[in-house]
């Protein structure tokens, strides 16, 4: 599930789109700490948010570089 209030993820480079998941992924380490359920299901939403469109990136990437028909054991 898309998270609504994030925007501007395609303006984001690899790197930056990487560095993002991983400030996420602390976070949700912290929220599941503390036990705090209503952040840790935000900060889920918004993971797989980048997570998403970090793999559409990816796929688009494979199109355009002519290895469509491979097979993704990932």
């Amino acid at each position: 599930m898309e998270h609504p209030l994030i925007s501007g993820i395609s303006e984001l480079n690899e790197e930056q789109l990487l560095e993002k998941i991983s400030e996420l992924n602390n976070k949700l380490l912290i929220a599941y700490k503390m036990g705090n359920t209503d952040m840790v299901r935000q900060l889920q939403m918004a993971i797989e948010s980048y997570k998403s469109h970090q793999a559409e990136r990816n796929r688009q990437n494979r199109k355009d570089s002519g290895h469509e028909d491979k097979i993704d054991i990932s």
